[in-house]
């Protein structure tokens, strides 16, 4: 009797579970997605038809390609590093759509988009198919348990593969866990460059329309619940900075009204709160934010009024603070030292050169980065900047050189953390591409980084995938050298695995030493022709260059100091004009990247608005060969 009693009751109370939650209200008329990919997949491509063939511009607008990357680096390297809101009107639909980045350094970016959102647009590329970053970000929206819609772009791509890499997302899918909801993800084939797409993955059928992605959204991405009438709750995503109306909160509305002029408080991070005004309310339409009076549940928006607003804090009413939970963030895993340029050419490039310049520069990264930290240190005009990996540090160096500061580099290192008892270092999955000849080559590289493989398959065309774990620090220069050993075919992608225990007695770094000028003047070809036998070049002639200067790569593994500026000797039989036809081989010019790649513990990198130029730390060469003697005398020891 009293099992009948039980099994009823819990029948009662399943349906009533059921039927409540079938009766929460909608909010129809509103989508919010993001675009999730690994880079160069085409979803900033996409976003830009999505916009063009919806309801929301002016038909007299012509949209530039790649409109949502309007940080000039964005365009010019064709990353996409900060995400971006926009929103589309389609069918009488509003949809909000977040395109993320797809560069693991910039992942706390796309953390945090999954909490905005109730479903993602997973595009992947129908030739390479699924990458390292396609792995990463797809991990962050399983973990919110996001209704996913599969998007295979390039499907017009030479040896596009639709079906093989539908199946390659779906073992993704099933290694992370998806439940099965998740597993019956909706396909949409298009090719975005050409703003065609379609249901099938037969290129006949493509045509001039995005009509399969908006309808699929519409049919697919559950339409966020409309509780407006209970007491608000809004949590800061992401943010953004003004310099009129300081710090913006961007996020999502989770419950409840939120108006402009209301009264409000924000749960900090500490649990304390703090009441302020909302002096600013936007919203989003195309590609604009536009000031709106009032917003609710399921809204994307921005608000200003309080200058210390911080992500993962919650905006309440004053007399009712429910706080959501908070963010969590992935640390920081990179680290270098930014400091005062000290060269014999400090202060002749740049337009900031002091130490309070570059401080305050630093701090207001911080008002929009959330993945930066940056502390001091004991030494004056320094500072420790850590990040999520070397292009997330290099990309603020940019930033800070176009806006014309000076400032120089050390060589990156890793965070260290003390997990379980045990001193660990970040390690990172490993995904190589590359012709088959060369695959010895890389198999030997990754052994000497202290790199593990774990898969290894031919992919067809004479090319080979092979996938390793390897610890961070043995990638830290590694790009330049494998693009090298590669003949710039092999294709290198990195991402963020786990924290394991440190790899003792082993120090990476630079195989071979520098070529080190020992004085300051013009380099002269004459010089230069003498020089480029005992390595590679860095500099051409008629650079000026300084003792200390690091002007190529030897090819031994100990530093040579080289003369670069001097000039031949003038006879009543030789003379000057026999030079005219003399020639060095082109110099490497690095870039800023390669520049910090190439650093060793003892060098910097300087960085000034118009030139990065690498340099000994200690500059006076007999100096610095008597501290290398004391080094090697305590290392012996």
């Amino acid at each position: 009797m009293l099992l009948s009693y039980l099994t009823v009751l819990f029948f009662t109370l399943f349906y009533a579970f059921l039927e409540g939650r079938n009766s929460l209200k909608t909010r129809e008329d509103i989508r919010n997605i993001a675009i999730i990919a690994h880079v160069d997949h085409g979803k900033t491509t996409l976003v830009n038809e999505l916009l063009k063939q919806s309801d929301t511009l002016d038909e007299h607008i012509q949209l530039e390609d790649r409109a949502m990357d309007t940080n000039p680096i964005e365009r010019e390297r064709g990353i996409t590093i900060l995400s971006k809101v926009t929103a589309v009107d389609y069918d009488n639909h509003k949809i909000n759509i977040l395109d993320t980045p797809g560069h693991a350094d910039f992942g706390g970016e796309v953390e945090r988009i999954m909490r905005m959102v109730d479903g993602v647009l997973l595009v992947v590329d129908a030739f390479e198919g699924t990458m390292p970053q396609t792995r990463f970000v797809l991990k962050k929206a399983m973990e919110q348990h996001l209704t996913p819609i599969v998007v295979i772009n390039k499907i017009d791509r030479p040896g596009a593969r639709p079906e093989e890499v539908v199946d390659e997302v779906l073992e993704l899918f099933i290694e992370l866990g998806a439940d099965e909801d998740q597993l019956e993800f909706p396909v949409v084939y298009t090719s975005a460059v050409n703003g065609t797409s379609s249901l099938s993955d037969d290129l006949s059928t493509q045509k001039h329309t995005m009509n399969p992605v908006f309808d699929t959204i519409l049919n697919t991405i559950p339409a966020p619940i409309d509780n407006s009438d209970e007491p608000l709750q809004f949590q800061v995503a992401m943010l953004d900075y003004n310099d009129y109306v300081g710090r913006i909160g961007v996020g999502r509305i989770s419950r409840g009204t939120i108006k402009l002029g209301d009264s409000v408080s924000v749960l900090k991070l500490d649990g304390s709160a703090k009441n302020f005004r909302v002096t600013k309310l936007f919203g989003y339409f195309g590609l604009k934010r536009i000031e709106v009076e009032e917003a609710k549940a399921g809204d994307l928006i921005a608000v200003s009024g309080m200058e210390d607003i911080f992500v993962g804090e919650t905006v309440t009413p004053i007399d009712h603070q429910d706080r959501l939970p908070i963010l969590r963030i992935d640390p920081p895993t990179l680290q270098m030292t930014f400091a005062v340029n000290t060269s014999p050419f400090a202060g002749r490039e740049g337009k900031f050169v002091t130490a309070s310049k570059l401080e305050d520069r630093l701090k207001s990264a911080l008002h929009t980065d959330v993945s930066l930290r940056v502390d001091d240190t004991d030494l004056p005009g320094a500072w420790v900047v850590s990040g999520r990996g070397e292009l997330h540090l290099s990309i603020l160096v940019e930033e800070m050189r176009r806006e014309g500061f000076e400032l120089q580099l050390s060589r990156p290192e890793v965070i260290y953390r003390e997990i379980d008892g045990k001193l660990s270092e970040p390690f990172e999955s490993v995904q190589v591409d590359t012709p088959d000849q060369y695959v010895g080559s890389v198999i030997d590289s990754m052994a000497q980084r202290k790199g593990d493989m774990v898969n290894m398959e031919s992919v067809g065309n004479g090319q080979t995938r092979m996938m390793f774990l390897a610890p961070s620090r043995g990638l830290i220069g590694y790009s330049t050298e494998f693009l090298s050993m590669t003949g710039g075919y092999g294709i290198l992608n990195h991402t963020y695995e786990k924290y394991m225990p440190v790899i003792r007695d082993w120090t990476p770094g630079r195989r071979n030493g520098a070529l080190v000028s020992i004085n300051q003047g013009l380099a002269t070809t004459y010089s230069l022709q003498s020089v480029e036998d005992r390595g590679e070049l860095f500099i051409d002639a008629a650079v000026e260059v300084y003792e200390g200067m690091v002007v190529g790569q030897s090819n031994r593994e100990q530093d040579i100091a080289v003369n670069v500026t001097k000039g031949k000797n003038l006879t009543n039989t030789r003379a000057a004009g026999k030079d005219h036809a003399a020639a060095i081989r082109t110099p490497r010019n690095l870039t800023l990247e390669e520049s910090i790649e190439f650093l060793n513990e003892d060098e910097f990198c300087e960085v000034t608005p118009t030139s990065v130029r690498l340099r000994k730390k200690i500059l006076d060469t007999n100096e610095r060969r008597k501290n290398d003697k004391r080094r090697k005398l305590s290392s012996d020891k």
